[in-house]
């Protein structure tokens, strides 16, 4: 390792976020600045260059990316073809036979494949994992030199049960890859090795789709690194709030999906678990969406997979995060029907906000924050411009919004907040109501550039305890990279009655998989407080559809039948209340998790050191629009804040990352890290 500078870089639809941790001082940097569209490396390198002279000082650099989540959205990953088994071609198209929209009249989809690009070779196993048909290589080259000619730059074997034996898939996929001239040839089972055809082949077919997008990018990037001088590692947020190697990113691309977003769960768990808050519901907006994700008992809840858009599901463990098209950058709009409509659409950073002045001129949400007096015109974050323009921001929301509607300028910028901040507030519902958890027991932790200027709002409507805003939200995710631990994850399919299995070779097979992968992150080179392991099971009843989670104690030889049913009864009880007496219990899949700790970072490094007293960090006082009124809001410099220091709403704080907005009503208090705690203020004290 070069250094003991670590380097936590999360790269977003409108601003790149670094945050610097030297080691050896204890001390930390942060910086925001403009995302370079088209190539993202560009601003990552400058912007390190910003804060960091000396390359060569660097150990280790982190990076949340939006590369492969934008391209799956965007559909700009390469062409791609597909070899299957004689009569599946369309599984992909097919699905899970869902539409869209679930009761409209149209029910499009293009899958990212077309079907020309989708081809089929003879061969069939069982689904028992016998033989029935070994698969010609000479036939599957001729189909790979066929999609190779037509233009296609990947491919994805995928054969129907390839799970229960990958017999037939190996031998087609060295077939492929002696006639390929790259290295992106996927095989199904070596990204997901379990039953169910349409997301495994889902989830092979676009980590296809963006190895030569993901690989492009990557490769440019430590070029950019090394020619600064860099000699350390740089490591890969994964989407299940992990890290892997470039290498690993390379060949499972599909894992950085939602890489940057998981990165901002994990730093909040991390802070919030100093501050002494175990319930907390993460608010991460930037300038083109709203996260949510829900943390209870201190641990980040884990989805087996998720849809990154209609028909394109990802079947890798992913922290379970929420999203909506409400950034700072989403474009308001009154449609044909009369109604006011905030987003998906969004301004970006390029042209961005009509206050840029750079060429947009439909108003967004940051424009109806700006005109509200709630974002300082004179102070805008992410060091692009030396100031905002008002003017033209009341002018567009005049014009598109206010005049149609027969409303105030005022009245129509808080419109267009009110909405923006019901659909905020719907997303938060849908991860805590919606799934059984109390409101009032959890505290908002918003961050990203936009984030604190709508928490009062959402405590409102939503109910929540409290808030607590990070000391660098406009950085969290960032921050987030440099905590996260190194983890894999491995899934094989068993599929068998647990009455079937012989528990102590199950046990064996799970700590032998363990192994591997273990030797995978000891070969990383990074040092490590701890490793540790997580075995589990997949399981339901004989019959049921939908299977539950079951977290074993251990695994190896010892591992008993007993120990399993009691597991899952306990497990399936949690989450239905009652057992099914007399049915047989199946078990689907084993999964095995190996996490690499990373030595934890006292949050004590944020700690205000020589603060001030509040009337000391006061620079004024801003007219605030709030509730159909006009407030005179006082403005403080938020860094300066001595801890214990507690301020009334309206009030304003600043710092360069973010703006935060205190409602009227509401109080914050300067904890012992240097968060901001917001709260209702108690009957008759101010």
């Amino acid at each position: 390792m070069s250094g003991r500078i670590v380097i936590g870089v999360d790269v977003g639809g409108t601003f790149t976020d670094i945050f610097v941790l030297d080691e050896a001082s204890g001390t930390v940097r942060t910086g925001k600045v403009p995302s370079t569209r088209g190539d993202q490396s560009k601003g990552f390198v400058e912007g390190i260059g910003g804060l960091v002279a000396d390359f060569g000082a660097i150990g280790t650099v982190v990076h949340g990316t939006t590369v492969g989540t934008n391209a799956l959205l965007e559909r700009k990953g390469a062409r791609t073809g597909i070899i299957t088994t004689t009569g599946f071609r369309d599984v992909l198209e097919m699905r899970r036979r869902d539409r869209p929209t679930t009761w409209g009249l149209k029910g499009a989809f293009e899958p990212v494949v077309e079907r020309p690009d989708r081809v089929e070779v003879d061969e069939r196993v069982l689904a028992d994992g016998t033989v029935r048909l070994a698969v010609d290589p000479e036939a599957v080259k001729a189909q790979a030199m066929a999609l190779r000619d037509a233009g296609c730059e990947a491919a994805c074997v995928f054969f129907i049960n390839g799970y229960a034996n990958d017999a037939n898939e190996r031998v087609a996929v060295e077939a492929v890859r002696s006639v390929w001239p790259n290295a992106h040839v996927t095989a199904a089972t070596e990204i997901l090795p379990e039953i169910r055809e349409f997301e495994r082949l889902s989830t092979a077919t676009l980590n296809a789709y963006l190895q030569p997008v993901v690989s492009s990018y990557l490769d440019r990037l430590e070029t950019g690194l090394r020619d600064r001088g860099f000699g350390g590692d740089v490591l890969i947020v994964q989407s299940n709030g992990g890290v892997m190697s470039v290498d690993t990113a390379k060949r499972y691309p599909v894992r950085t999906a939602l890489s940057g977003p998981a990165a901002g769960v994990i730093a909040a768990t991390a802070i919030a678990s100093a501050a002494g808050f175990d319930n907390i519901i993460t608010c991460d907006m930037g300038g083109t969406s709203f996260d949510v994700s829900l943390v209870a008992g201190g641990e980040a809840a884990l989805a087996a997979q998720t849809a990154i858009d209609f028909g394109m599901v990802v079947r890798t463990p992913m922290i379970e995060i929420t999203t909506i098209g409400a950034g700072g950058g989403s474009i308001a709009s009154v449609d044909k029907s009369g109604l006011l409509q905030v987003g998906p659409e969004s301004a970006g950073s390029d042209p961005g906000p009509v206050c840029y002045g750079l060429g947009n001129d439909r108003p967004t949400v940051t424009d109806a924050n700006l005109v509200l007096g709630r974002i300082n015109a004179a102070r805008p974050i992410g060091g692009k411009l030396d100031r905002l323009d008002v003017e033209a921001a009341r002018a567009a929301i005049a014009r598109v919004v206010a005049e149609p509607l027969g409303l105030s300028i005022e009245d129509a910028a808080e419109a267009i907040l009110k909405l923006a901040n019901a659909k905020m507030a719907g997303a938060i519902r849908l991860v805590s109501i919606e799934k059984g958890h109390d409101p009032a027991r959890f505290a908002a932790m918003p961050f990203g550039g936009g984030g604190a200027l709508h928490t009062g709002a959402l405590i409102k409507e939503v109910g929540l305890g409290s808030a607590l805003v990070p000391r660098f939200p406009g950085v969290t995710s960032a921050l987030g990279c440099v905590v996260a631990d190194m983890r894999h994850d491995r899934v094989q399919t068993v599929n068998r009655l647990l009455d079937q299995i012989d528990a102590g070779t199950l046990g064996g097979e799970m700590e032998t998989e363990a192994g591997a992968i273990r030797s995978v992150l000891e070969a990383s080179g990074i040092a490590f407080a701890a490793i540790g392991t997580v075995y589990e099971l997949d399981m339901l009843y004989l019959g049921q559809t939908h299977t539950v989670s079951v977290t074993l104690d251990g695994a190896g030889a010892g591992l008993t039948g007993d120990a399993i049913r009691t597991a899952f009864e306990r497990a399936y009880r949690a989450a239905y209340g009652r057992l099914l007496d007399g049915i047989p219990m199946r078990v689907m899949n084993y999964r095995v998790a190996v996490i690499g700790r990373r030595p934890g970072l006292d949050m004590a490094v944020f700690a205000p050191s020589g603060g001030k007293p509040a009337d000391a960090c006061r620079t004024g006082t801003r007219t605030v629009w709030c509730d159909g009124a006009a407030h005179e809001a006082g403005v403080y410099e938020r860094l300066d804040l001595a801890v214990g220091e507690r301020i009334a709403g309206p009030a304003l704080m600043e710092q360069a990352d973010t703006t935060i907005f205190v409602d009227p009503g509401l109080a914050a208090e300067v904890d012992r890290f240097g968060n901001l705690v917001i709260r209702r203020m108690e009957a008759g004290h101010g």
